[in-house]
């Protein structure tokens, strides 16, 4: 039932701006026999749905893409994004709550963004995981200005010249999405940001700073999009009401 609904508020949505309307969206969902809760976030076959979704659009008919996830799989999002870009038509990218890692490289892509007045983006540095355990690329490469070389184990040597090369890839993947759009300046201010790790992973980009990096950020978003989002309830239900 819940699916029929968001079909039609997605289909009149679409009507309305003369777009097509494309959604990904994660929330923690309670799955299995004890019901774990289980974080959901971008996957591979988020990247397979989502790029026939685009293919099969007409090239010059503007694209709606609604994204409410804490990221995912790098790879992944990094080919939604170009998809997104190569599109001819219009792309609005509509973060109704936010958008972080992953789905900020997704953000980029699009000619317009639309965020609530508190939505958030975040930074996209890369993470390496070793053994469950998520390290920032950029604090592996200050290692060995705090010890000698000597005094590293292998496995981090290795992780160390990973981080080089993941830091060095994803700085390429942001410069590639924003080039065209925007001045070189603008680019390299950006890229710094999001990318040189003097932010935390999890550090919130509200609006304002969005606009103030140069992104092309509107706080003007549609109702029908919180509609839609209703329509995802948290597990275990909502534990907040509204009266009067």
């Amino acid at each position: 039932l819940l699916k029929y609904h968001r079909r039609g508020i997605a289909r009149d949505f679409a009507k309305t701006r003369g777009s097509t309307v494309v959604t990904m969206v994660h929330r923690q969902e309670t799955v299995g026999l004890f019901g774990i809760p289980v974080k959901q976030y971008i996957k591979v076959e988020d990247a397979e749905s989502v790029l026939r979704a685009i293919r099969n659009v007409p090239e010059d008919k503007p694209i709606d893409f609604i994204v409410h996830t804490p990221g995912g799989i790098l790879f992944s999002a990094y080919q939604i994004a170009r998809a997104l870009k190569e599109h001819k038509g219009k792309v609005t990218v509509f973060v109704p709550h936010y958008a972080m890692s992953g789905g900020t490289l997704i953000a980029l892509a699009a000619d317009r963004i639309v965020m609530d007045k508190d939505a958030i983006l975040g930074p996209v540095d890369p993470q390496l995981i070793e053994q469950n355990r998520s390290f920032p690329a950029v604090s592996l490469l200050n290692i060995p200005k705090l010890k000698p070389w000597e005094d590293i184990d292998d496995s981090t040597v290795v992780m160390i010249d990973q981080a080089e090369k993941s830091l060095r890839q994803i700085r390429h993947m942001v410069k590639t999405l924003l080039e065209g759009r925007m001045p070189p300046q603008a680019i390299d201010r950006i890229v710094a940001r999001l990318t040189s790790g003097e932010i935390t992973h999890d550090y919130p980009i509200f609006p304002d700073e969005a606009k103030q990096l140069g992104l092309p950020v509107s706080t003007d978003m549609p109702e029908p999009v919180y509609n839609l989002m209703a329509l995802y309830p948290q597990p275990g239900g909502n534990s907040t009401s509204r009266a009067g």
